[in-house]
């Protein structure tokens, strides 16, 4: 780790110095002053991000050292998932995001927006804490129930060079060690935009679609047995093409989210398809994704939203399926929100989902077999401050769920309760620009 952190620190003082020298080669002796203290606040502001990154392993460490006390305690914030945060906030599929031009690409809480060919870095954190109470049958589950952090998130994004920009998101509260630091990592890739087409390679968001799997964790609640289950982050390689000014497709190999350890050698295949077409909007995915040694699962995952403002609704329909079993219905998931905004600062939000598998197979990892589970719920979110650099928001949501899930770790069960409360705040800490 500590050689991690040494090459992140060389490689803000070489971008120091490189900015340095251009700086000095493109301004005139006239202007020589200004230089000077550009240079100055470049120089004061790189060696805070160095010491801030020198910092990072110790407050991994301090956070590493007591994992929840119940893995089902928090589903959404220890599992494996997947999902550039430089606005407002982190999806540009959440209903308080700011839009994003079209064509949106998938993302998981990505937020994708015209870089600045100008911005080399702009670094930004995300936090969460929530107070909440959870029942099942009537009976306090005092391991849920209290004060919760959350997510903390740090994010850097910049331009290398015109049209080949970097992203990497860091989770500070999931759980690791020092050999699976990387596995902490929500992502970090290169893309590459040439004209209509899009290439992209490292750790990723696996392509699968729907608008609840696309909105970045932080800003989701009550979830679907397949969201909180489904391993969403990995590495692979990315192609997309802009078919229309409204319309992008992408083909994405990853490594599979069910790989072991002694089995590396298996891989995720995802065709996608992103569409914004007026009020209509789609997230529509069909993947074939190894789950044992040459065996695969088939998704088709087709996620709608329909933006009638003030109101939107989201519709995600998915079906999974793999060999031995009946392809359509038997394992399959609805996921339903209905959001209305009266004004900008809030935000209030009713939501089912349903999740079935009984396809009497071992195929499906995500929602396991005999699982049929109803949730419903409703919450608010409210936004004292929206500012450029910085927003808070404040939600409150309850959700009931009833039927059976084959997962005794999920924290939604038959005739289970949670009740949340919550603080949230973004922050834009850096900008540099050539």
């Amino acid at each position: 780790m500590k050689n991690i952190y040494g090459l992140i620190k060389g490689i803000l003082l070489t971008l120091h110095t490189d900015l340095t020298s251009r700086l000095r080669n493109s301004v005139s002796k006239s202007r020589r002053r200004i230089v000077t203290l550009t240079n100055l606040h470049v120089k004061r502001t790189l060696k805070a991000v160095a010491l801030a990154m020198s910092l990072l392993p110790a407050t991994i460490s301090i956070m590493a050292a007591e994992p929840d006390a119940s893995a089902a305690s928090s589903a959404s914030a220890n599992k494996t998932e997947s999902s550039a945060l430089i606005t407002l906030p982190a999806s540009s599929q959440t209903s308080s995001a700011e839009a994003i031009p079209a064509p949106a690409v998938q993302s998981r809480g990505e937020t994708l927006h015209e870089y600045d060919p100008t911005e080399i870095l702009n670094m930004r954190f995300d936090a969460r804490v929530d107070y909440q109470r959870n029942w099942q049958d009537s009976k306090n589950i005092k391991s849920n129930s209290g004060f919760e952090g959350k997510y903390i998130d740090l994010q850097f994004d910049g331009t290398i060079v015109p049209g080949l920009t970097y992203s990497w998101r860091q989770r500070l509260n999931k759980y690791t060690k020092d050999s699976q630091f990387f596995d902490a990592t929500d992502w970090v890739y290169l893309r590459y935009q040439l004209k209509r087409w899009m290439f992209s390679a490292g750790k990723e968001v696996v392509a699968i679609g729907g608008w609840e799997y696309d909105r970045a964790p932080i800003n989701l609640f009550g979830c679907s047995v397949f969201w909180n289950n489904i391993p969403c982050y990995d590495l692979g390689v990315s192609v997309g093409y802009d078919i229309t000014k409204n319309d992008q497709l992408k083909f994405q190999v990853t490594q599979s989210p069910f790989y072991t350890s002694d089995n590396r050698d298996m891989y995720a295949f995802n065709l996608f398809w992103t569409g914004n077409h007026g009020f209509y909007h789609t997230l529509w995915s069909a993947n074939m994704i190894e789950c044992f040694d040459g065996r695969y699962i088939n998704y088709i995952s087709l996620g709608n939203k329909f933006d009638l403002n003030p109101v939107s609704i989201e519709l995600d329909l998915m079906n999974r399926a793999a060999a031995h079993q009946t392809f359509f219905f038997k394992d399959c998931s609805v996921m339903a929100e209905v959001a209305y905004k009266p004004t900008e600062s809030w935000n209030i939000f009713a939501k089912y989902t349903y999740d079935v598998n009984k396809s009497g197979t071992d195929a499906d990892f995500v929602v396991a077999n005999n699982t049929e589970l109803n949730m419903v719920g409703a919450g608010m979110e409210f936004y004292p401050l929206k500012k450029k650099k910085t927003s808070l928001r404040i939600h409150a949501n309850c959700f009931y769920s009833w039927g059976k899930n084959a997962n005794p770790d999920n924290v939604m069960q038959n005739k289970t309760v949670l009740l949340d409360f919550g603080i949230t705040w973004y922050m834009n800490v850096l900008k540099v620009r050539k």
